[in-house]
């Protein structure tokens, strides 16, 4: 992947304001980090130099997140928001080029083991949110070219899938429907909720979403089988089975996983769950070992949401993850059958491949 600036001139270093960004306002920590802001959410104001400054670092120089924090005492969350603001003024252009070779040869070998129909690959980056951003980028311009009008979209939740939708594209009027595939939790987070995904997905490739209004999480099977019984539930889940593209992430499974974190689920229950075989999650909920079978444990009967069965039903399930720590859990994935697109990168593909072995059977269905 590499990035362009369309603005950036040529200047050297007495040419370069000293100082990336003014000082901070006097504040009574001096020395604290992000002592500059001056309220939390406030836009930070900087010169379209110093912004471009900014993302030169981390687009070219492979400068992280964390050191741009402390170089310009700035808070994390505020450079990813400036990196952010770059790419949507255009100060920077993302296009990823892969290797038309190798990737054919990778994909070749991905649909003899696995059934797949499409792997894409995006180069690797030593930074992890560069790293998620580059294969959303290149699954964005995957969904460019497939998308149609009247097709419908089910959505899952998490950052990857989040991720795409934050990749900045030419606006197209299409008539697209985006439908919440699980319900809502304000524990997971405005950006990484499906219904907040499917709004900005909208946005972003054109169409509507809509909202599946049920909570993503329940106390007990019970209470879960009588909320699907409910109009509203079964209407909107009823249109998600229909979808013609699945857009789901895939997830490990550890007490230091999102679900844990989120609450849905305590470390006690993850650990049972790790004990009984499982190995991963699609979906953020549908709990799968290491074959590639639904994991028989009692976290799979509470959320609202598609099952792997529906997933099956549907023509295209595009599977994005970007991490290096979901190896077992993309493997068990894959193994399901179920996935017919999958974007990662290409360091991640190989050592798929690696982990599978060649002695293994062939266990897509």
């Amino acid at each position: 992947m590499r990035a362009f600036f369309p603005h950036e001139r040529m200047k050297d270093e007495t040419d370069r304001p000293a100082g990336a960004l003014p000082p901070p306002a006097p504040a009574p920590d001096e020395g604290a980090r992000g002592s500059g802001e001056a309220r939390r959410g406030a836009r930070v104001e900087i010169s379209p130099d110093q912004l471009t400054e900014i993302a030169a670092l981390y687009y070219l120089e492979q400068v992280t997140q964390e050191d741009l924090s402390r170089r310009f005492a700035l808070s994390r969350p505020t450079i990813s928001k400036l990196l952010k603001r770059a790419r949507e003024e255009g100060i920077v252009e993302i296009r990823v080029r892969t290797r038309p070779a190798a990737s054919a040869e990778l994909e070749q070998e991905f649909r003899r083991r696995f059934r797949l129909e499409r792997l894409l690959t995006a180069v690797d980056q030593r930074d992890q949110e560069a790293q998620r951003d580059g294969v959303a980028a290149l699954l964005a311009s995957y969904l460019e070219s497939i998308l149609r009008d009247e097709m419908i979209v089910a959505v899952g939740m998490g950052r990857n899938v989040a991720a795409i939708a934050d990749q900045v594209g030419t606006p197209v009027a299409r008539e697209i429907m985006f439908v919440s595939a699980i319900g809502g939790s304000t524990r997971a987070g405005e950006y990484m909720s499906s219904d907040h995904i499917c709004r900005r997905l909208a946005a972003r490739f054109g169409g509507e979403s809509e909202t599946l209004y049920a909570p993503a999480l329940v106390a007990d099977p019970g209470i879960r089988r009588a909320l699907m019984q409910n109009d509203v539930v079964r209407r909107t889940l009823h249109r998600a089975q229909r979808a013609d593209v699945a857009l789901i992430g895939i997830g490990d499974v550890s007490e230091e996983s999102n679900m844990v974190r989120m609450g849905w689920f305590s470390p006690q229950e993850v650990a049972a769950a790790k004990l009984a075989g499982t190995v991963g999650d699609m979906m953020g909920y549908d709990f799968i070992t290491i074959d590639g079978q639904a994991a028989d444990v009692p976290m799979q009967g509470r959320v609202i949401g598609l099952s792997l069965e529906d997933l099956r039903r549907i023509p295209n399930v595009v599977a994005i993850a970007s991490e290096s720590s979901k190896l077992v859990a993309i493997m068990a994935a894959l193994r399901t059958g179920t996935i017919t697109t999958l974007a990662t990168t290409e360091t991640i593909a190989r050592n798929i491949l690696s982990l599978d072995g060649e002695g293994e059977p062939d266990r897509a269905h």
